[in-house]
């Protein structure tokens, strides 16, 4: 029996999928391309992603920006870790850990679990181990992820925690792949961006992100929008989860 073009075209495409990928399971997502354009660029790296231009990543420099006193009332990290509602024993990964500042305090939450601190720069990561000798604090891992990938296990956590480190990934497409397979059905994603749509937040263009464009580049993995929390002065607090099925 002739098969219709349709199921031809169909059956040719899963099979290219297989052979390319090995398992359809772990490809939920399309990816909707990357355009280089410096000429157009405002600062970044003149790579633009679903029509936002990717900033540039701040260096291991800057580490004591990150721990700077005003943190803690500019991006109230107390709050925004309550905010997570985890249990004890849960599995979460603070990508762009940069030196610990929220794994650590995590790490005092999930006391029967533990926090996978991802960072991209050994010189962080040597100073996030450095950081967790002196407290003696144990259940926080500190490991290497790569620009395109965070290097997670698939269904291996609860929990992932981006602060202000989304909009630096060169490679948001891959990393949010790889971020949707390490997270158990269920899982929640945790998004902290500064407010795009407002022009008071004294931080530059491309280091902030609207909900709009939030929202729309977690829909190509079919992530739920379960929430928007604005309790942060300057931020917002997106919640996404994956489907439990």
């Amino acid at each position: 029996m002739k098969l219709p073009f349709a199921l031809h075209r169909l059956m040719y495409k899963l099979a290219v999928l297989v052979m390319t990928f090995g398992s359809l399971s772990t490809q939920a997502a399309e990816h909707p391309g990357y355009d280089f354009d410096p000429q157009q660029s405002r600062g970044g790296i003149g790579k633009f992603y679903m029509g936002r231009e990717i900033s540039g990543v701040m260096g291991h420099q800057g580490a004591g920006w990150l721990e700077r006193q005003e943190r803690t009332h500019e991006e109230m990290p107390d709050e925004v870790v309550a905010n997570m509602t985890l249990a004890p024993d849960q599995v979460v990964a603070d990508i762009g850990a940069g030196t610990g500042y929220f794994s650590f305090r995590i790490a005092q939450v999930v006391t029967q679990g533990k926090v996978l601190a991802t960072d991209i720069q050994p010189e962080m990561l040597a100073l996030l181990e450095q950081r967790k000798q002196e407290t003696g604090i144990t259940n926080v891992e500190p490991l290497l992820g790569q620009i395109d990938n965070p290097g997670l296990p698939a269904n291996s956590v609860d929990a992932v925690l981006l602060v202000d480190a989304y909009h630096e990934f060169s490679h948001p497409f891959e990393m949010m792949q790889g971020i949707y397979d390490a997270l158990k059905p269920g899982g929640r994603l945790f998004l902290v961006e500064y407010r795009a749509e407002d022009e008071s937040v004294p931080i530059r263009p491309l280091h902030k992100m609207s909900v709009e464009q939030v929202v729309k580049e977690m829909s190509v993995f079919g992530l739920n929008w379960d929430d928007t929390l604005d309790f942060l002065p300057w931020q917002h607090m997106f919640v996404f989860s994956k489907p439990a099925q």
